[in-house]
């Protein structure tokens, strides 16, 4: 397989699960976050979906970021469990490049949806008077529209390029899914201007969705340093500074990916990078922004309560 030029030859998977001794231990661990991320993420879309009280500009947002992160998660991790099961590592090129079409395109709508959602609690604190106005419904749904098709002409764009080199010898990714950076180690031609290419996409794509992001929670910062509540600040900065430290992972995590220059990658470093934004993220972000607010934890009684009255009543027919 390795003397296989043609395009339709499988290509091999490095895996995350390690040896023998770590990789049972990898694998529960990964299927625990999974489908924490899974169950954590799903609630939030039903619950804002169900709730009217939480039919407002941010969990419209962020009920759509859930989505994003179900989806997001599910390229790869699904791959990643049954192949360690059924003990193989392969994926072929069509698999191959399907995986790094959704996973572009889904990063690449989260990038600029978390620096949208960003703006949205600056306007919310900030100009409070004014937020029916600048987040009406109509905004709401241009952002998300305008975070999918950025994702989408990434995903357009770079997945026909990357997946169009020769791979002339060794088809082992050292990577546990078909990202570009590891792709491109494999292809047996000049894919220097391809590379300047994608990295001016990713400064495009990570620097301008993150630079609105540490501008919006520096003004909502300073908004909150001037409130008279002590008990007010301390929750806003316990809430900012949350906030911050999932997006500084996931931003992060990606520019080292995608914007360090490949000289000083190692495949290993790759690895633990990736985990970050593709695996620990889309578990992150419910539990952060939302499963720990008072309005979503409310919401979730409300279900419960009306959950186990239709059950009683159920029971009681028969």
């Amino acid at each position: 397989m390795a003397g296989d030029n043609t395009s339709s030859a499988d290509f091999t998977l490095g895996g995350l699960f390690g040896t023998e001794k770590t990789g049972g231990l990898v694998f529960a661990v990964v299927c625990i976050v999974f489908f924490t991320a899974l169950t954590a993420n799903g609630v939030m879309v039903v619950l804002i979906r169900a709730d009217a009280r939480l039919h407002t500009p941010m969990y419209f947002l962020l009920s759509h970021l859930s989505l994003i992160d179900m989806l997001y998660i599910s390229t790869i991790v699904p791959k990643m469990l049954v192949d360690y099961l059924r003990g193989q590592r392969t994926i072929s090129f069509a698999g191959c490049t399907a995986q790094h079409f959704l996973y572009l395109t889904l990063v690449g709508a989260e990038f600029f949806l978390l620096g949208l959602m960003a703006y949205d609690r600056y306007v919310a604190i900030c100009s409070p008077l004014r937020y029916p106005v600048l987040m009406s419904r109509r905004v709401c749904w241009l952002i998300v529209a305008g975070s999918w098709l950025g994702g989408s002409l990434d995903g357009f764009l770079l997945t026909p390029i990357t997946m169009s080199f020769p791979f002339c010898g060794s088809r082992d990714i050292d990577h546990f899914f078909c990202e570009a950076p590891a792709v491109l180690r494999l292809a047996c031609a000049d894919t220097a201007l391809y590379e300047t290419v994608m990295y001016a996409c990713c400064v495009l794509m990570l620097l301008t969705p993150s630079s609105v992001v540490v501008a919006s929670y520096a003004r909502i910062l300073a908004a909150v340093h001037r409130m008279s509540s002590a008990e007010g600040r301390r929750k806003a900065f316990a809430t900012c500074s949350s906030h911050m430290i999932v997006v500084t992972l996931f931003y992060g995590a990606a520019m080292y990916t995608y914007m360090v220059p490949q000289a000083y990658h190692q495949p290993a470093q790759d690895k633990v990078f990736s985990v970050f934004y593709t695996i620990l993220t889309p578990m992150l972000n419910p539990l952060i922004y939302s499963l720990r607010n008072k309005d979503v934890a409310g919401a979730l009684q409300r279900a419960l309560r009306r959950l186990r009255g239709s059950q009683r009543v159920s029971r009681e027919a028969f």
